[in-house]
């Protein structure tokens, strides 16, 4: 229209703005991609779906987040003016590790353990970040309406951060430069990742509650959170017996086994996330800052439980699970994890044990 307009003047036969400027997540080249997706366009034969009106796109390559030393020196300034005694660097730290610096996030968490009197250690950082990922806010709002409103999209997130395929980050590929838009995605070593640990909670929360209400959906019922929390102390050992259990009584002869090949993790998360809801919460990394594979690391008060989940693929790959998840838990300091194996052969080998793998402590577990 405006185009049309602009053309109209030039000829004396319309008046119009002298100029407009479009801001928006869209790019201008992709506004008629958006158009036909919705409906309101209808490309005719040998029509270009990607086009301007005018050949004004620019890139905008500014990295916008917040580096941990620029989060230090907004919290000395509130040290200086409040006294609270905190460790900045380590608070700094460990808000970026759930933030990876992202603004809005960012002053989130510091205006909820402000304005709530949460203690500025990283036990109050913690219950900030759960009342955050509970409460309903327009960063959280658009996430889920560009999920809902792009099937591609839907689809890459949940490839890359459920199923944990590797993606290139490519942004000639229309999907994955609509997530970098988005700011649901970042470039690691030229693989597409999750931007950062709350995203990556808040993504696989919407996919769970998605599983729940689909035909293909798959519950654990029965396990009630008094069966694997004792003294507040949450049982990572005792719920996945708990899940064993009935994973061999609902799915163990389930005719759609290619199903359940692939999206045990959501199968797993779904079991696992009532029995943490409220007091702790879980989050995926599909990859660390040291390109090490892991999978789900589960943060229940004070205590912090890290899980590899694996298909079975043989004794020795078995074994090599033990080294991943070695280094993984070295690089954490942690002396325990669990490693939990899907094994869908028809003669199947349950087992569940404690093992002792170059001094660390692995719950050896295999459903």
């Amino acid at each position: 229209m405006l185009r049309g307009k602009y053309l109209a003047r030039k000829s004396e036969e319309d008046y119009t703005f002298f100029s407009v400027i479009l801001a928006g997540v869209y790019d201008i080249k992709n506004i008629k991609l958006r158009m036909i997706e919705k409906g309101f366009s209808t490309p005719v034969d040998g029509e270009i779906k990607y086009n301007s009106p005018w050949n004004i796109a620019a890139n905008f390559d500014i990295d916008l987040s917040l580096s941990i030393s620029e989060i230090s020196s907004m919290l000395a300034e509130y040290e200086s003016e409040h006294h609270v005694h905190m460790d900045i660097q380590e608070t700094a730290a460990l808000i970026w590790d759930y933030t990876r610096g992202y603004p809005f996030l960012v002053s989130r968490i510091c205006q909820e353990v402000d304005e709530t009197r949460l203690t500025w250690n990283p036990a109050g950082l913690q219950n900030a970040v759960k009342r955050i990922l509970t409460e309903k806010n327009t960063l959280f709002d658009d996430m889920s309406h560009h999920l809902e409103s792009n099937e591609k999209l839907r689809t890459f997130m949940y490839e890359l951060l459920i199923l944990g395929q590797e993606k290139q980050y490519e942004r000639t590929n229309t999907v994955i430069d609509l997530a970098a838009t988005f700011g649901f995605i970042y470039n690691e070593n030229g693989q597409a990742v999750i931007d950062n640990r709350m995203f990556e909670i808040k993504i696989a929360n919407y996919f769970i509650s998605k599983n729940m209400e689909s035909k293909e959906q798959i519950k654990i019922s029965g396990v009630l959170a008094e069966d694997v929390i004792q003294n507040d102390r949450f049982s990572m050992e005792h719920a996945l017996q708990k899940f064993s259990e009935h994973y061999g009584e609902l799915y163990g002869n389930m005719k759609n086994r290619k199903f359940l090949e692939e999206h045990g993790r959501i199968l797993f998360l779904t079991y696992l996330r009532p029995l943490i809801n409220g007091k702790g919460f879980y989050h995926i990394e599909s990859r660390t800052n040291s390109e090490r594979r892991m999978d789900v690391v589960v943060d229940y008060g004070t205590e912090q439980y890290i899980l590899e989940l694996k298909r079975w693929y043989g004794t020795k790959k078995h074994e090599d699970s033990y080294q991943q998840l070695y280094e993984y838990l070295e690089s954490r300091r942690s002396a325990e994890g669990y490693l939990l194996t899907f094994d869908f052969r028809k003669q199947k080998h349950r087992r569940a044990e404690w093992v002792i793998y170059k001094g660390k402590r692995i719950f050896d577990i295999v459903v």
